[in-house]
């Protein structure tokens, strides 16, 4: 196919609650004309952002969990990319673009190698660009910390510096100029709450093979990629309400004596005496909460958190979650 024909594809990473799912939230709602296809995949044995990303003009997406796009779910994404180019060959589905969301924990390199080493893949979908969401409040300690936030912004065809409002200006510039210096051919814009200009992101064909073999000679040889095995994800359900007071104040104790080791912990809550969901994410020490969309009446109310962290005790946080639940008497 020629490029013109090939359907574009965006792989957007960053590390750990950088910012991603709110972005591609504010893709989907722009009235730009644009059909997309979203597959999204989490780090964990249970993923929720289906329930954090909007889906008002019937998107298709897919979610892959139990893995690393970059590791055991590889295959995965080679399926589904070819299913998606089944369907839309034969009329079933209608896309004309396709968003890759990473987990936070994944090198985007050995994402980017699937479309130069499998040769259907490579003649229907054209990389189009890899954009990084970096959080400017906890990059610095990120960077230093974990390869894979390196490896993101290394990768980097446009980086999207988030959560500025959070630092001072001459920390924002100190981390700019760390970012310019790690990859200096990816431009570093700042994005608050996912607002930037979508010609900043689609159709900008920024990928670079050549440039990309400049920082990973090896990159299209085999990957010998490792997790870091003290980062670790778990996960919470209930079926019984939680009671909203009680469970900030847990929360908010495991947040002052484990704060630093949580990277990231986000769940869809059923809150006693509240007929809407509530989306909670948090990230080491800031964590908020916004009203989701209502339960429907033959819905059955769940509740979902997952953290992902350092060396954290489950055993503890479930235990304690446990004591939040309203239970009937």
């Amino acid at each position: 196919m020629s490029q013109e024909s090939m359907v574009p594809v965006t792989i957007l990473t960053g590390f750990l609650g950088a910012g991603k799912t709110t972005l591609l939230n504010r893709i989907l709602r722009e009235h730009h004309g644009r059909r997309i296809a979203v597959i999204e995949n989490e780090f964990g044995e249970a993923g929720i952002d289906n329930d954090l990303l909007m889906q008002e003009r019937g998107e298709q997406i897919v979610e892959m969990n139990n893995g690393c796009l970059c590791c055991t779910v590889r295959g995965d994404l080679l399926r589904i990319l070819g299913e998606l180019r089944d369907r839309r060959e034969k009329g079933e589905l209608a896309f004309e673009r396709v968003i890759i969301e990473t987990t936070g924990m994944a090198d985007p390199g050995p994402v980017a190698q699937t479309f130069f080493l499998d040769e259907a893949v490579g003649e229907y979908y054209l990389l189009d660009s890899v954009i990084t969401v970096v959080d400017a409040k906890h990059a610095p300690k990120q960077l230093d910390e974990f390869e894979e936030a390196q490896e993101q912004v290394g990768f980097a065809d446009r980086i999207l510096m988030s959560k500025t409002d959070l630092v001072s200006d001459e920390d924002a510039q100190t981390l700019k100029r760390r970012l310019g210096q790690m990859n200096p051919r990816a431009p570093v814009k700042p994005v608050h709450f996912g607002q930037t200009p979508i010609d900043d992101i689609l159709d900008i064909r920024g990928f670079n093979l050549n440039a990309i073999l400049e920082i990973e000679p090896e990159f299209l040889e085999h990957d010998h990629h490792h997790h870091d095995d003290a980062v670790q994800s778990f996960v919470f359900r209930a079926e019984h309400p939680l009671d909203g007071v009680k469970l900030e104040e847990f929360l908010s104790s495991m947040i002052q004596v484990y704060g630093n080791d949580l990277l990231r912990y986000k769940g869809v809550l059923a809150l006693e005496d509240n007929a809407h969901r509530v989306v909670f994410q948090g990230v080491h020490m800031l964590m908020g909460g916004d009203l989701g969309r209502p339960w429907g009446a033959d819905e059955r109310r769940e509740s979902v958190m997952v953290f992902i962290g350092r060396n954290l005790p489950k055993d503890v946080f479930l235990q304690g979650l446990e004591q939040c639940l309203v239970k009937p008497q």
